[in-house]
């Protein structure tokens, strides 16, 4: 394996891919796809922010970028291992983990076994929906998809685990949540779900930032058609596109076209 060009930080002694299993490997892959997408989206704050996935096999282990990586360097062998009492497992950079990242991700990985991935942005529509008292609006059919969503009030900077069951708690079953004067956070099921899952709020952040700012009557659909629309767009087991596994392959091309460097 070639040392990736874009992780200056990591220290090829032996090849990471060699002392993990096969699986975990699979979702280093795709967990560095992901980050590479977000930072080719413009979602990112420089080395801020995080994006976590559970180890497959695992209940209490979760693979994290180094803080101190920007997204576009993130490739599979330099995210972090740890648990969700804070060891670290594997590490082959020189960085460690954000303590805020750590809180927020083991929060979830802890309380939702049945969720793979958790992303969370500070994104300018997204810290600025977060501010609105109104919280998220559903102004376009994409907004429609988080009609119901969780809200959590700023506490401060969250790397206390004392705020682990709060945010929780606030979270309930939802998909996704906003941090009240903070940003964005949502799970999913894959890597996939998640990265679909993000972009479509960020865009209903967007679009919510836009119609505000025209200073026009907005127009909002009856309750039980924002209800069915709903129930229509929320991720279905047998509905690959609500799950954001059609567009998966697609995005990996794209991002291959470009920097594969992902995959080292």
């Amino acid at each position: 394996m070639n040392p990736p060009v874009s992780s200056p930080a990591i220290k090829v002694v032996k090849s990471v891919r060699d002392q993990v299993s096969a699986e975990e490997w699979q979702a280093r892959v795709n967990l560095a796809a992901a980050y590479r997408l977000v930072a080719l989206y413009g979602y990112t704050e420089m080395i801020a922010n995080h994006i976590s996935c559970r180890v497959p096999g695992s209940h209490d282990q979760f693979l994290i970028n180094p803080y101190g990586m920007l997204y576009e360097e993130i490739d599979a062998s330099c995210l972090i291992k740890v648990d969700v009492e804070g060891n670290t497992l594997f590490n082959a950079s020189d960085y460690g983990v954000n303590a805020a990242g750590f809180v927020i991700h083991s929060a979830i990985h802890m309380a939702k076994p049945e969720m793979d991935c958790v992303a969370h942005t500070h994104t300018p529509a997204g810290m600025a929906v977060s501010a609105m008292e109104c919280g998220l609006l559903p102004l376009s059919q994409t907004s429609m998809r988080f009609l119901h969503i969780g809200y959590h009030d700023f506490e401060g900077i969250a790397d206390d685990v004392g705020e682990r069951e709060r945010l929780v708690r606030d979270l309930g079953d939802h998909e996704a949540m906003i941090l009240r004067n903070h940003g964005l956070l949502v799970v999913g099921r894959t890597i996939p779900a998640t990265f679909n899952l993000l972009y479509r709020m960020e865009r209903a952040c967007e679009v919510q930032v836009m119609a505000l700012s025209c200073n026009t009557k907005l127009i909002y659909p009856p309750q039980d058609v924002l209800e069915a629309t709903f129930d229509k767009v929320k991720p279905r087991v047998d509905r690959p596109n609500r799950n954001g596994d059609l567009a998966w392959p697609a995005l990996l091309r794209k991002l291959d076209r470009s920097d594969p460097s992902y995959r080292n």
